[in-house]
């Protein structure tokens, strides 16, 4: 997959192998959001998702943060009419949507402060590598705003509906080291560490079966909402699925001869 960023576009990707790194890039502004950033990170997402070549997707900030949220300079002009709010509010949603819809895993390298939107952002991907000094906080509601990116389903579901409310409601800052301890984070590592980190977890990820991959990833992200029955269903039609690829033949060879599998995402 080829970039058509630039040096000055608010996001920039660049392929590693089979791992496309998305950096959001605003480093002047902590990488706060704007409705810019927010549409050019769903569009490079959902191209990386429509890439038989990338098989995993690493998001993370230029410069000292991963992302200090909403850029507030932006919204300094007063109230804004309806329809500009909206549609903000829906391009927040739907850059949050591609990276929790994409059909490969993502992982967040959380470099540096992520704050609000830049939380949620981290928050939809699959798995979160973190600075451990990390300055994480959720202060929408102590700002007279509210939250997104479908933080009221996966924050509770993450760690429970008190310490959720706890986050929300007081806004209190956390560190990375904390948010690995509660379970938000897949690991939290020393600043200069996390980019490595999330290179080897990326690579391990990358290395998997895509059409198995995909099929997990949806059907874990829906469970919650189904019943056992339609979970089990659900599970014997991707069983079935993943039966009849050239894949499946590939990881039983592979496991026969004692050799790392090679798969093809066939």
């Amino acid at each position: 997959m080829e970039s058509t960023t630039t040096s000055d576009t608010p996001v920039q990707s660049a392929a590693d192998g089979a791992v496309l790194w998305i950096t959001l890039n605003r480093p002047d502004r902590l990488n706060a959001v704007n409705r810019a950033l927010y549409d050019a990170l769903t569009l490079e997402v959902r191209r990386a998702d429509a890439e038989p070549a990338i098989r995993c997707i690493v998001i993370t900030g230029a410069g000292r943060a991963f992302c200090a949220g909403a850029d507030l300079k932006a919204h300094a002009d007063g109230v804004k009419p309806e329809r500009d709010r909206r549609q903000y509010a829906r391009a927040a949603q739907r850059a949050n949507r591609a990276l929790q819809r994409c059909g490969r895993p993502v992982i967040a390298a959380v470099n540096g402060a992520a704050v609000g939107a830049g939380l949620e952002l981290a928050l939809s991907c699959d798995f979160i590598v973190v600075a451990d000094d990390a300055k994480l906080r959720l202060p929408e509601l102590a700002l007279g705003t509210f939250f997104g990116g479908g933080i009221a389903h996966t924050l509770p579901q993450r760690i429970g509906l008190a310490r959720a409310k706890q986050l929300l409601f007081l806004g209190d800052f956390f560190t990375g080291s904390e948010a690995a301890t509660l379970g938000l984070a897949y690991a939290a590592v020393p600043t200069l560490a996390v980019h490595d980190a999330a290179r080897a977890l990326a690579g391990r990820l990358a290395r998997l079966a895509p059409i198995p991959v995909r099929l997990a990833k949806r059907l874990l992200d829906r469970a919650p909402l189904m019943g056992r029955s339609a979970v089990m269903r659900s599970e014997e039609r991707a069983l079935a699925t993943c039966m009849g690829t050239r894949d499946w033949a590939e990881g039983v060879a592979a496991h026969r001869e004692k050799r790392e599998p090679r798969y093809v995402g066939e």
